[in-house]
């Protein structure tokens, strides 16, 4: 009962509830490709709905690349979906240009009445990583340093100290020697959704890249879920963090959403191969679950996304993903 599609391949995932049913919105890309690692550069945003995270009904294509010359006329990769107070449904999404290459991210923002249709605002083009705090990011594409000028996967939600917005992405910082100590997570903030202001990094350090940020509050403790690969652990968190590397999902804790934030003990949920990459925690009314798309590595890429299995909060506040199988138990 995996979210998958027969001729596609599914890989990072992000929802929304519309108050009576989810909505998942993935990456996807044609299996007749033949090497997995093509689908990043051949890439659509796909569209299913959902009563309990187990069973979908799909919808299509609700996003893909502009067509001629445009900011993200190559990519639309991994975002996050908000609701206004008016109702409207606003789409964050990362993209890149065919003339660059795909080397350089940018946050892209649609809008939509119906969650499927999606209209960009403007040129779609909504930040970049310019004007004065600049200077804190990897702003330029450090080339022979690190693969791309990394400012992707936005995620959005409304501030819980105040009537605005707050935006999280994954970036890098500058001026670290190591490449693998210069993994950041990006900050922005916006009254209204469409006017956004680039801040400092809320966090830096312990991996090349903490991809796909997911920022949430469970018991009054605030965590910031990311993924990474075992080859992105810098040299120090390989030293202290009491395990060895993998490659997965894991997260920063924190008492507010804009820090001080500091990484969790061990690592959340891993292995070598990768099980469950680009994780979302959902809260639902059974609880919070995970759900991510099964990896498995290059050779044996798999390419759907699992099911929803139950995750805990121990009394120290971190996480543990449940031993049991949650196998076809509704989240509703």
């Amino acid at each position: 009962m995996v979210l998958a599609l027969k001729d596609q391949w599914i890989w990072d995932s992000w929802y929304a509830h519309d108050g009576k049913r989810w909505h998942a919105y993935f990456l996807k890309a044609d299996k007749s490709l033949g090497d997995p690692d093509l689908r990043h550069m051949n890439v659509s945003q796909g569209h299913a709905i959902s009563d309990d995270l187990v069973h979908w009904e799909h919808l299509g294509t609700c996003l893909a690349p502009s067509t001629g010359p445009a900011w993200d006329d190559k990519t639309t990769w991994t975002g996050s979906v908000v609701q206004d107070a008016d109702g409207l449904w606003h789409l964050f999404y990362t993209g890149a240009r065919a003339s660059e290459d795909a080397l350089y991210q940018r946050i892209g923002h649609a809008t939509s009445t119906d969650m499927h249709n999606w209209q960009r605002v403007g040129d779609g083009f909504c930040l970049d990583l310019v004007g004065p705090n600049a200077q804190h990011y990897e702003a330029e594409h450090a080339i022979g340093h690190w693969h791309d000028r990394a400012m992707r996967d936005p995620w959005v939600m409304r501030d819980p100290d105040g009537d605005g917005w707050l935006m999280y992405f994954t970036a890098r910082a500058p001026g670290i020697a190591e490449p693998n100590a210069g993994g950041a997570i990006g900050f922005a903030t916006s009254p209204d959704l469409y006017t956004w202001t680039l801040q400092p990094p809320v966090f830096v350090g312990g991996y090349g890249q903490l991809e796909v940020p997911e920022v949430f509050e469970l018991d009054g403790t605030w965590y910031c879920l990311f993924c990474t690969a075992a080859q992105h652990w810098s040299e120090d968190r390989k030293a202290n963090a009491g395990v060895p590397p993998v490659t997965g999902n894991h997260y920063l804790i924190a008492d507010n959403p804009r820090g001080p934030w500091r990484i969790a003990p061990g690592f959340f949920d891993g292995g070598l191969p990768c099980r469950r990459y680009a994780a979302r925690i959902l809260k639902t009314d059974a609880g919070p679950v995970i759900m991510g798309f099964d990896d498995n590595g290059r050779e044996t890429f798999v390419g759907h996304v699992r099911d929803p299995e139950p995750v805990v909060v121990d009394a120290q506040g971190y996480l543990h993903v449940a031993s049991q199988n949650a196998g076809a138990k509704s989240y509703g």
